[in-house]
C-alpha cells in the first residue's frame, strides 16, 4: 500500500484538489454548476492562504480534502475520493485538524439533515468522531 501524506494544501495543489471536488460534487448540494465550482475554487484558494486547507496525498494524487475555519472552530468541507474510502483518510485529516484548532473551543460541523438518505455515511462518520 502506498504511503499516505497529510499536509496543508498549497496553491500548487489547486488543480488536483479541484479534480477531486469535481469528482464528488454530486454529493454536495450547491456544487452542481460550473459557476459554483469556480466559486468553490476561489474559496479553496483563500483557505490555502490561511493554512486552513488540509489534503491527503497518495503518490502525489490528492485523495482527500478538508477545509477548516480555525477562528470559528468549524469543519467546512470534507471529501474523500470514492476509490480511497475506508482507509481512514477522513479520520486522519480530522486528527490533523484537531492539532491546529483552538483546544478550548467545541468544533462544529454542518451536514445533511437526519432524514436525508444521502447523508447517512457523513452523519455516521461525524458521530464516530464524537459529534452530537
Amino acid at each position: 500500500m502506498s504511503e499516505m501524506e497529510i499536509l496543508y494544501g498549497k496553491e500548487c495543489d489547486l488543480d488536483g484538489w479541484m479534480k477531486l471536488v469535481e469528482q464528488v460534487s454530486g454529493d454536495f448540494p450547491g456544487l452542481e454548476t460550473e459557476e459554483a465550482l469556480k466559486e468553490h475554487r476561489d474559496i479553496v484558494l483563500r483557505f490555502m492562504g490561511h493554512d486552513s486547507a488540509i489534503c491527503t496525498k497518495i503518490e502525489d494524487k490528492i485523495v482527500g480534502t478538508l477545509l477548516i475555519s480555525k477562528e470559528d472552530s468549524m469543519l467546512c468541507f470534507l471529501a474523500v475520493d470514492p476509490a480511497y474510502r475506508r482507509r481512514h483518510i477522513a479520520e486522519s485529516m480530522f486528527s490533523f485538524a484537531l492539532e491546529i484548532m483552538e483546544p478550548d473551543k467545541d468544533i462544529v460541523v454542518t451536514t445533511y439533515r437526519e432524514e436525508a438518505p444521502e447523508g447517512v455515511a457523513a452523519r455516521a462518520f461525524y458521530k464516530r468522531m464524537g459529534f452530537e
